[in-house]
């Protein structure tokens, strides 16, 4: 953005309390303060968008603002702990604690959360898929690069972590560098079936890899395996994946609740044990794509010789789900999720207070524990 257009939008987007501070300031004389930038939460710091949009901004007004951080990107910061310091010019830096908090606080929180999906399944690959669930570009933008600082996070845990996203523009933040992604039920519909969409998508593409969509028809596992029997050796090349999708409503081809506790007592013995709440039971024999379906599905493309062929899955994987994933080791080599966002907003609320008014150290009663970080 030109410098005027940043400077509109911090005039439009602004609290009305700081950009009044602003003139007082000017009226009465400039100071130089420090911020302190804590959240109520812990996460992972995620400020390098934060950190440059302040520089930028400081750039187009010719002025030194300072940024210092106690702590790198990707690591780990506890509830109330300062996690960003901002020194320079009151009156240039007070207008700007509004958006600059929108930068924070959500990435920090995304990040936290991607963290803990890839470290509950450090076996399986990730893709962001968040983008049709962000407000707006800028927010797409704040996700995706979330995902991918969570991730690196993880990956020093030995996870396999994110492997990219479903868009370019944010792309460049994970090591495919280019955007991933294949068909919509869409082109299942105007194909007319399965096999018909997964044959234009070839044609089309010929060099990509398969993914086959089979929750369209209701049929996972008949569809499933006619794709894979039509492309039978890139199935046994492993070029074919399945992507289960199936919605939450009802349950996969050939399976019940019944028959659910059946396959994960075979494949997962014991899991149903260690489920701690009515959502992870869920996630593990209920209805729509539960670590029950995804070992039936596993089984079934074994058991007719198609074991190269990988499974994606999507629809609703949260951090609890992931975890309920762990808990019966369900085959899954690749997720795509946009539910690392933060589910409860509130817990991303990032606060900006003063920590020091030139060389005097002074901040509202009850926040005296910031002063304790200021270097």
């Amino acid at each position: 953005m030109n410098k005027k257009t940043n400077s509109n939008l911090i005039n439009n987007f602004t609290d009305n309390y700081f950009l009044k501070t602003k003139k007082i300031i000017h009226k009465y004389g400039d100071i130089k303060v420090t911020y302190a930038v804590f959240i109520r939460r812990p996460g992972v710091i995620a400020l390098k968008l934060a950190i440059n949009w302040i520089k930028q901004i400081s750039k187009d007004r010719g002025i030194k603002v300072s940024t210092s951080s106690p702590f790198k990107e990707g690591d780990h910061f506890g509830a109330g702990e300062p996690i960003l310091y901002i020194r320079g010019s009151f009156k240039h830096i007070v207008d700007l604690e509004t958006l600059l908090l929108q930068k924070i606080g959500p990435a920090c929180i995304a990040a936290a959360n991607a963290y803990q999906m890839c470290l509950d399944l450090p076996k399986t690959s990730f893709i962001a898929m968040d983008a049709r669930h962000c407000a707006g570009t800028e927010m797409s933008e704040l996700m995706s690069y979330a995902a991918s600082v969570g991730s690196k996070s993880a990956k020093r845990k030995k996870a396999k972590g994110f492997i990219g996203t479903s868009i370019d523009a944010t792309s460049h933040y994970f090591q495919s560098n280019k955007a991933l992604g294949t068909m919509p039920h869409a082109l299942i519909g105007y194909a007319g079936s399965t096999l018909e969409a997964v044959k234009m998508f070839h044609e089309t593409f010929p060099k990509d890899d398969l993914v086959v969509l089979p929750d369209y028809f209701g049929k996972e596992i008949t569809d499933s395996i006619q794709v894979c029997s039509h492309f039978d050796k890139l199935s046994k090349a492993g070029k074919v994946m399945i992507r289960l999708d199936t919605p939450n409503g009802r349950f996969i081809e050939s399976l019940d609740t019944s028959k659910s506790y059946e396959v994960l007592e075979k494949h997962a013995p014991g899991s149903i044990k260690e489920y701690r709440s009515d959502k992870e039971l869920k996630h593990l024999v209920g209805p729509g794509v539960s670590a029950a379906s995804l070992w039936y599905l596993r089984a079934q493309l074994d058991n007719f010789g198609f074991k190269k062929v990988k499974i994606i899955a999507s629809s609703g994987f949260t951090n609890e789900k992931c975890k309920a994933m762990s808990l019966a080791k369900a085959p899954i080599d690749v997720i795509g999720t946009g539910s690392y966002l933060p589910e409860k907003w509130s817990e991303t609320y990032a606060t900006a207070d003063i920590i020091k008014y030139g060389n005097s150290s002074r901040v509202k009663v009850s926040r005296e524990y910031l002063l304790k970080k200021v270097k």
